[in-house]
């Protein structure tokens, strides 16, 4: 475990005290009032209650829409069910930002909406919505659904055998069930929109802020620390509470039912229920999933002397920018692919270590610290970045102007995907064959390299792929910390949007057509490698 405590230490705890002592703490001492004033603040009382009840809107949208989806891939059995497995979950490893694209090519000026019909959605709580919908979508279906593949369907055979209706026998068996999966899909749906910054600052407009979003603002903006302080620890404390109340759901779902191999419980649709179920379904997955990524292709295409490759050349060249890079923009494309690879090794590295650890100690101090791993994903990226600046800029940690400060921040969020990957694998090694090794005079690491290695190959794969995925889209920390001359894709699509001109919309369509491409062909690559379709992330 010291690897891993050492490293949340120095690149995520170290920063982000820092950055709120900051704001709190002047030459007279701790100004813990300021708590008090901007909590009454009635500007950030409504980007309290927006965040809130946003989230909330869209955790219960997400569930209606996904759980069919999560019931046709774990009781049906169809053509294709694989490749659709990967397209649905395609949006969940694309960086916010281009899913803010992505429904800003769809619903904004000039979008597709705006030429059928002439109806904008941009700057519209809706549009917010939908794109977490978008986002969230594979949370539910492979967290749901992969639990509900492992339930025996004898059990509410039986049930209908004594005589319960076809729904009595769900609600009474079924359901019971698969409360814990859902609460933890939930949760993670609520926890993901509670702190989202990317899809709210590109469709929300000024009208709508998140937590995360006047996080932002109050720190590159207005530079007023104190209130960035304050909002940063109401944020952590949120995603606290989520994060235990998760890790409570996990346990429960852990011990809900017997569990049997997921392709012995699919079948073949029977009935017209079960055809127009799954043919909603496709429905939903070509409008919700395929239509905002086909528009924003289309739209990186589209240039006005019509169809062509004229934004991709355009990304050749610094010039005819405004001033927006200082290189040309593909050179991003080249810096994030290098960043995420170091990412990936980083996040590996710790990732690796820590699960191992888990899986050797039990105890509450274990359980916390598998909590603590997850706290990157809900606490503000916006700080930490910030944080790395005002941190790391003296001996023996002057790395503010070296280029491994973006990769840090990035495998930050990595590790958690790492750890939920192999946790279970490793878990379900029987720790008799290590012993067995040494008892054959194996050492620790022979041991390691010969039994659990083999064992944990794919799973480390599949790490590999989903850290590669989420570092290659890190945005909230690195729009700090990526130099001028070495834009990252997710900052370079946002300056180009910031930016006002058809040349300019039209590179950040191409690039994040670009990014989302190198996303998709990696999840496509871990679909082939993965044996495990229980649904963890």
């Amino acid at each position: 475990m010291a690897g891993p405590v050492v490293f949340f230490a120095l690149f995520f705890a170290y920063p982000v005290v820092a950055i709120v002592g900051r704001g709190l703490k002047t030459d007279g001492g701790w100004q813990f009032g300021r708590i008090g004033e901007v909590l009454t603040d009635p500007d950030i009382l409504d980007v309290l209650w927006f965040t809130t009840w946003q989230a909330v809107a869209s955790t219960v949208l997400t569930l209606l829409i996904a759980l069919p989806a999560a019931y046709a891939f774990a009781r049906l059995d169809f053509p294709g069910k694989q490749v659709l497995r990967a397209v649905v979950t395609v949006p969940f490893v694309l960086p916010t930002v281009v899913v803010g694209t992505a429904f800003l090519a769809m619903l904004g000026r000039g979008g597709l909406l705006d030429e059928l019909w002439g109806v904008r959605l941009d700057t519209t709580v809706w549009a917010i919505l939908l794109a977490h919908v978008f986002f969230n979508y594979a949370v539910v279906v492979r967290t749901v659904g992969g639990l509900w593949a492992q339930l025996d369907p004898r059990q509410e055979e039986a049930a209908r055998v004594l005589g319960a209706g076809r729904f009595a026998a769900w609600r009474r068996v079924t359901l019971p069930a698969l409360v814990p999966a859902v609460a933890a899909a939930a949760l993670m749906v609520f926890l993901f929109t509670f702190t989202s910054f990317g899809v709210v600052q590109i469709l929300g407009g000024p009208a709508y802020s998140t937590l995360e979003v006047e996080i932002y603002r109050q720190t590159a903006q207005l530079l007023d620390l104190p209130t960035a302080a304050v909002l940063t620890l109401v944020q952590f404390a949120a995603v606290g509470a989520i994060l235990a109340v998760h890790a409570w759901t996990v346990r429960r779902r852990e011990s809900a039912l017997k569990l049997v191999d997921a392709a012995q419980t699919a079948r073949r649709p029977r009935g017209a229920g079960q055809w127009s179920l799954l043919g909603g379904v496709l429905v939903t997955v070509v409008v919700l999933i395929l239509l905002p990524v086909g528009v924003l292709v289309e739209r990186s295409f589209d240039g006005p002397d019509g169809y062509g490759l004229m934004y991709y050349r355009a990304l050749q060249s610094a010039g005819g920018n405004n001033g927006t890079f200082l290189v040309p923009p593909l050179e991003a494309v080249w810096n994030s692919l290098q960043y995420a690879l170091v990412a990936t090794a980083i996040a590996l590295f710790v990732g690796g270590l820590a699960a191992a650890a888990l899986t050797r100690r039990a105890g509450r101090l274990v359980r916390g610290f598998d909590a603590l791993l997850m706290l990157p994903l809900g606490v503000s990226a916006v700080t930490v970045g910030f944080g790395f600046l005002i941190t790391l800029n003296k001996p023996p940690l002057d790395l503010r102007t070296t280029w491994i400060l973006v990769p840090l921040a990035q495998a930050l969020v990595g590790v958690p995907f790492v750890v939920r990957t192999m946790l279970p694998v490793l878990r379900a090694v029987d720790g008799r064959l290590r012993e067995a090794a040494g008892v054959l005079g194996a050492s620790p690491l022979r041991a390691w390299r010969e039994v659990d290695l083999p064992m944990v190959r794919r799973a480390l794969l599949v790490a590999a792929g989903f850290a590669f995925a989420v570092s290659l889209g890190e945005f909230g920390a690195t729009v700090f910390i990526a130099r001028p001359d070495n834009p990252t894709l997710p900052v370079a699509v946002a300056r180009l949007l910031g930016r006002a001109g058809d040349l300019n919309y039209g590179q950040a369509m191409a690039l994040s057509t670009i990014l989302m491409v190198v996303c998709a062909v990696s999840l496509l690559v871990l679909e082939r490698i993965r044996t495990d379709r229980s649904g963890e992330f």
